[in-house]
């Protein structure tokens, strides 16, 4: 450890945002504080373990910024980390967003399941989020039943089978009261805010309507139908004098790990829960808030925000610009200490798989390094393409921090027509990942974990000199079965890796994931058959192009049914040839 002493105390006792910088000049962690020196110092004058002892180990300099308040060191340090993703900042494990159930507010609504919520600009009805996503789509199915609201994404030129098994009122070619739609609209929002009496009235008159026909298998249906509602309700009631949204906030640590636990109260009802245990460098209260902050970057922020009273309510309140509170008693404070046992609870649960999770997986890497003659080895990328016949090739990039997959720095390639194979498609996709690095100053990886032996570390090789930049690369080659067989350096050697050891299993993972990742890009664009999904891959067609199609066609049917003409009239020829070979490809090919 390097001694900071004399630079210690010319730092100002004023609030700011700091940064740590490995030998490299790397930035490996950044903070803030409200007392400058008094923080920094902490680092270097008391007993570490764990992570924060891997992170002080791993400093070899630091800078700082002085800001005029707490807020403003909050504001640059969120946004210090999202452009620099220092290894040692909070990584979140569950990276997933929750589901919404979302009730449009068209002429003519739907009810359906969502994630992307923050693209959501309008002002259709959202309800969650669901951290149990079955019981999202039970809700769903069970309104859409009893309902009849329109099923299809578009308004079909004739009557389809939903309507003629009195699930959906004919849209398309009937004349539908506006006062009846309202009427559908208030109920349906009624149970979604936990009001059940609508629609188990109707579910109980369609139940005695089965029975007397004796048609018994439909009535046993509609009985469990019931029973699920009321479960689901009964376990979900809290008696509170809050009619509105807020989810509540607490936490437990203990060594070296943080468990945080979110309650989502939704008009009275608890939606759900979500607990996350993250490793933590001992900075507890502000790594929780820079976890809130995260937290939220993926979904909706409720009405208000309940936390305990030892994090800075103030500085969350000016971030959000929304009200943040710390209850001091009553069954709200009763409440956010549930979720605290809640949060203890989880964590003495799963300590042990973790702290073991984690000495293999620093065990693994102290092993890679030792290998591979690098020190201070954390941050790997693996990179891998997909084509469809030798065409239309993308590439995928996928970030592993610790044997982590980090999916916040994963990234999609689509790569240049002229490029016809692996090797000129690998090439692209590292030349712009790297190129980028060289003009934003962005990171580097401690290492480059190819999907390929020689030729593909070569390959790596040849872009990485051509941009003056020195990466150890490494390079897994598969077996006959596709099946990782073994490692080679970039001096093309072997390494003797025992092949059951947790060191090959955890570049297995890596080599794994990158296929599947680069693979789903064509898969899910197939599966989904989503027009814009499918406008993304096809070169020479960007944003105005794309809004261009999407006005003039408005889906994937259309376009298909186009002419090349047709399509040349918006596009140009050249794009029109590649978006009819593309989609006649997608119809009937594979995705390699």
């Amino acid at each position: 450890m390097k001694d900071f002493k004399e630079k210690l105390s010319l730092v100002p006792t004023k609030p700011g945002s700091y940064q740590m910088k490995n030998k490299d000049g790397v930035i490996i962690y950044v903070g803030k504080a409200k007392n400058l020196q008094r923080r920094l110092r902490s680092y270097f004058t008391r007993t570490v373990t764990g992570k924060t002892r891997m992170l002080v180990e791993d400093i070899d300099d630091f800078d700082y910024i002085v800001t005029s308040s707490e807020l403003e060191s909050l504001i640059l340090e969120i946004t210090l980390i999202k452009k620099y993703d220092p290894k040692y900042n909070i990584l979140l494990r569950d990276d997933k967003s929750y589901p919404y159930i979302e009730l449009t507010n068209d002429k003519y609504p739907t009810l359906k399941i969502i994630r992307n919520v923050k693209r959501k600009k309008n002002k259709n009805h959202l309800y969650g989020p669901y951290p149990n996503v079955s019981a999202a789509r039970k809700t769903v199915n069970i309104i859409n039943r009893i309902y009849p609201l329109r099923k299809c994404d578009t308004l079909k030129k004739e009557l389809c089978l939903y309507y003629h098994i009195h699930e959906c009122l004919g849209y398309c070619k009937k004349e539908i009261d506006p006062t009846r739609i309202e009427s559908m609209k208030k109920e349906i929002i009624s149970f979604l805010k936990g009001d059940p009496d609508f629609i188990t009235k109707k579910i109980q008159e369609e139940m005695e309507k089965a029975s007397e026909m004796m048609n018994y298998e439909k009535a046993l249906e509609l009985k469990n139908m019931l029973e699920d509602i009321e479960t689901t309700l009964r376990r979900q009631k809290i008696d509170l004098n809050k009619d509105y949204n807020f989810d509540l906030i607490n936490y437990y640590n203990d060594n070296n790990y943080i468990s945080i636990e979110i309650f989502f109260i939704r008009d009275g009802l608890l939606f759900g829960r979500h607990n996350e245990i993250l490793s933590s460098i001992g900075d507890t209260e502000n790594e929780v808030v820079e976890y809130i902050i995260k937290f939220y970057e993926k979904g909706l922020l409720p009405h208000e925000l309940l936390i305990p009273d030892n994090l800075e309510k103030e500085l969350l309140e000016a971030y959000f610009e929304k009200k943040v509170t710390c209850p001091q008693k009553g069954k709200l404070k009763s409440l956010l200490d549930l979720a605290r046992e809640n949060a203890k609870e989880q964590l003495e649960l799963q300590e042990e798989t973790l702290k073991k999770d984690d000495e293999e997986r620093i065990k693994a890497l102290e092993e890679l390094g030792t290998l591979l003659n690098i020190k201070d080895l954390h941050r790997m990328e693996s990179f891998d393409n997909s084509h469809l016949f030798g065409t239309f090739y993308v590439g995928g990039m996928v970030v592993f921090d610790d044997f982590l997959p980090n999916k916040d720095l994963y990234r999609k390639y689509k790569i240049s027509p002229e490029v016809k194979d692996d090797l000129g498609a690998m090439k692209e996709v590292i030349y712009r990942r790297y190129f980028k690095t060289i003009m934003n100053e962005m990171y580097t990886p401690d290492l480059i974990v190819m999907d390929g032996g020689q030729l593909q570390i070569s390959a790596c090789k040849e872009i990485l000199d051509s941009l003056g930049l020195k990466i150890p690369i490494i390079g897994l080659v598969k077996d006959k079965n596709h099946r990782t067989s073994f490692i080679m350096n970039e001096k093309y050697d072997i390494l003797t890796v025992d092949k059951d050891s947790k060191l090959f299993l955890f570049l297995s993972k890596i080599q794994e994931e990158v296929h599947r990742y680069a693979i789903s890009y064509h898969r899910n664009i197939k599966a989904k058959g989503a027009l814009t999904s499918v406008l993304e891959v096809v070169p020479g067609i960007g944003e105005v192009r794309k809004k261009e199609l999407l006005k003039k066609f408005g889906s994937l049917k259309r376009i298909k049914e186009a002419t090349t003409e047709e399509l040349t009239e918006v596009v140009g020829r050249d794009s029109a040839v590649k978006l009819k070979d593309y989609l006649n490809i997608l119809d009937k090919g594979e995705t390699l």
